[in-house]
């Protein structure tokens, strides 16, 4: 038999749309569900109103980790601002590094060469896998699966591996600059990140059989934090979580950037919109970055400049205008919107990054009558990076 709670004792919705929560009366009990820096959404917390052991109301509270990078950045030169806007997203920095650098390079007039724009959409891909490794041990950690949490930082710190030995540095790399990137490959760098996508595909392999193909695991997401599609555009959902749902959208085909338009793939789909399908989206489109990364390696030019000519960057002033450059980040669609005045410094920087939207206002909506042993799995399961909020 399956319990089934009282709701006639919950409370009732006011006429301003707020609750009618009596906390005195003995019937609710409000929980605070984080600050823990460790995992996807350890940055952020979550006052919760629970009747029993079922969430009733919920509300976000950010502003634990980074803040106010937009304005940091208005405050210093445009080099200057690629220390910044790495934190933005600390698990996938670097696609900040391009929407910053392409937002500079059309408002400059600067045009990168061809080879350097087939190593970003290497950098993009590899810091997409990095991000979906740390989803899958993730979703898997908050729903009891420990060892998955093992075996897919174990496979993330090879590809960090790949990235110190490309960049130099393992998270903040600052390799993609206005004009190109820093450094071309390093000499045998093919094959050794052929070495590196086989491991993790037979880890990959190996987290299928124990988390996605888990009796245990499938009771606890099948249904669970399910999205109605007809909330995607009310609620700007993106990437995976509207992917999920069944909805096909994905920059990388819709509006090609970089050399996509050149690559052959379709956007992963799934149908049941919720944690499970999510997940498995997820871990299919990480094998799809696999391929892509191979189509990249095999059809990239032999030789060739990977850094444009700019103008000296301690006294460079860029001419009036905007733009609004975006992508297909790990977790939806990604936009940098940039004001330039003349000046040496950015006029304005705005950042769209779909955690806001995910995190904020469909998470209070979804979680409303869940458990409470499945919040921290409903959390994960939308794939949020709190700075990308507090930014």
């Amino acid at each position: 038999m399956v319990y089934q709670p009282d709701r006639s004792q919950y409370p009732q919705q006011r006429a301003d749309g707020s609750l009618d929560i009596d906390l005195e009366s003995g019937k609710y009990l409000k929980l605070w569900q984080g600050p823990q820096h460790p995992g996807i959404t350890g940055n952020m917390s979550l006052e919760l109103t629970v009747c029993g052991d079922e969430v009733v109301e919920a509300k976000t509270h950010v502003g634990y980790l980074h803040r106010g990078f937009e304005k940091l950045m208005e405050r210093r030169t445009f080099i200057q601002c690629f220390p910044i806007v790495c934190r933005i997203c600390v698990p996938e920095p670097d696609f900040n590094e391009y929407c910053y650098a392409a937002a500079v390079e059309e408002l400059a007039g600067i045009q990168p060469p061809e080879r350097s724009d087939w190593i970003r959409t290497l950098i993009l891909e590899m810091g997409r896998i990095n991000s979906y490794l740390m989803f899958l041990g993730g979703q898997a950690g908050s729903l009891g699966l420990g060892v998955v949490a093992q075996w897919s930082t174990y496979v993330r710190d090879l590809m960090l591996d790949r990235f110190e030995e490309l960049t130099g540095a393992r998270i903040y790399h600052m390799f993609i600059l206005p004009g190109g990137v820093r450094g071309d490959l390093p000499e045998g760098f093919q094959q050794r990140m052929e070495e590196t996508l086989k491991e993790i595909e037979r880890t990959l392999g190996d987290i299928e059989d124990v988390m996605f193909c888990n009796a245990v695991f499938k009771k606890r997401t099948v249904g669970l934090g399910y999205i109605d599609p007809a909330l995607f555009n009310p609620y700007g959902v993106t990437g995976p979580n509207a992917r999920a749902g069944g909805v096909a959208k994905d920059v990388r085909r819709d509006q090609p950037y970089l050399i996509y338009s050149q690559l052959a793939f379709e956007p992963i789909v799934g149908q049941d919109s919720d944690v499970f399908a999510r997940a498995d989206v997820r871990r299919r489109d990480l094998l799809l970055s696999i391929d892509l990364i191979r189509q990249i390696l095999a059809g990239m030019p032999k030789k060739g400049p990977v850094m444009a000519k700019i103008p000296n960057v301690l006294h460079w002033k860029i001419p009036p205008g905007e733009t609004y450059i975006r992508g297909e980040c790990s977790r939806g669609e990604y936009g940098y919107y940039l004001v330039t005045d003349g000046s040496g410094y950015p006029r304005r920087v705005n950042v769209r990054g779909p955690s806001y939207t995910h995190a904020v206002a469909l998470l209070e909506r979804l979680i409303v009558h869940v458990n409470i042993s499945d919040v921290a799995g409903l959390m994960v399961s939308l794939h949020t990076y709190p700075p990308e909020i507090e930014r």
